[in-house]
């Protein structure tokens, strides 16, 4: 008994210590740090959005008296044809982008992992039907997969969520299948077979734990491409619906007066540009930081 304790103790340990070896290396890219910072700050702009903009009466009210005025001290960002404050809108916006993209990908992860793993640890004939089926979805590109079923499903945000999620899980699929195939056949694993221990046990416990890395990675880099998705189904209208602040919807009801008010545009792409160039800068730091040939 007290020898198990140890090794848990030993295994704690040695978990902590390679996160702290992780992190380090992460807080030495200076870019991966700046993105970083900009995505928490974008998160606790999102979580505080009611408390720094009123969303009834700002970002969705409406008051003719004072639309299209230019950005000023009373509206910073300026206010559109609607008279709704342009940055109240940004920032309730940035709640639907980024939950959304949240949420989206946690699906995908989670199912996609489920698949991967199942594909990678039994092989053969279920690795390749799994497989293929994931092809067939991979030759399709996330945009188009997500404008179609959006299309058959119907628009509202729960469609939006389906398709997003559906467009990305043979990516985190083919992730983990291959981060399997290179852990499967190692000793620890082998421990764990002589030990009695489960095929779900082992595939759950031992293995996707070893595979979170890349996950990570994929992830954080997949979320930016989410946003992206988000805003151009918005802007075809087949995404948040108007009155919802949505940075896409934004986009589309400003197109107009493009040369009248220019900031109607520039200010919420300026928002999709920082959330999804944050994304990106923090996910090349995580791969990097995550790259095992870097340890030493």
């Amino acid at each position: 008994m007290k020898k198990q304790n140890n090794q848990d103790n030993n295994g704690a340990f040695k978990s902590r210590s390679q996160w702290a070896s992780i992190w380090m290396r992460l807080k030495k890219n200076r870019m991966a740090m700046v993105g970083m910072f900009l995505l928490i700050a974008m998160i606790l702009i999102a979580v505080f959005a009611d408390l720094i903009a009123d969303y009834d009466t700002l970002a969705i009210g409406q008051d003719q008296s004072i639309r299209m005025q230019g950005p000023s001290g009373d509206h910073w960002f300026g206010t559109d044809q609607f008279g709704r404050d342009v940055l109240a809108r940004i920032i309730h916006g940035s709640r639907i982008s980024l939950s959304m993209s949240i949420i989206a990908m946690s699906i995908a992860v989670a199912i996609g992992a489920i698949i991967g793993a199942i594909a990678g640890y039994y092989g053969g004939t279920v690795d390749n039907i799994l497989m293929r089926i994931m092809d067939i979805l991979l030759a399709i590109p996330p945009m188009l997969m997500s404008i179609s079923i959006v299309a058959a499903l119907g628009q509202s945000m729960v469609n939006l969520l389906i398709a997003l999620a559906i467009a990305y899980i043979p990516v985190f699929a083919r992730v983990i299948r291959s981060s399997i195939l290179s852990i499967k056949d190692q000793e620890f694993i082998e421990a764990a077979r002589s030990c009695g221990s489960s095929n779900k046990r082992i595939i759950f416990k031992h293995i996707v734990p070893n595979a979170i890395g890349p996950i990570i990675v994929q992830a954080t880099l997949a979320m930016g491409a989410t946003i992206l998705i988000i805003a151009s189904l918005s802007f075809m209208g087949l995404g948040v619906k108007p009155p919802e602040p949505e940075w896409g919807t934004m986009l589309y009801e400003g197109r107009d007066f493009l040369k009248q008010a220019p900031y109607l545009v520039l200010f919420p792409g300026g928002a999709i540009t920082l959330a999804v160039i944050s994304l990106n800068l923090l996910g090349d730091g995580l791969r990097d930081a995550l790259d095992p040939r870097l340890r030493n």
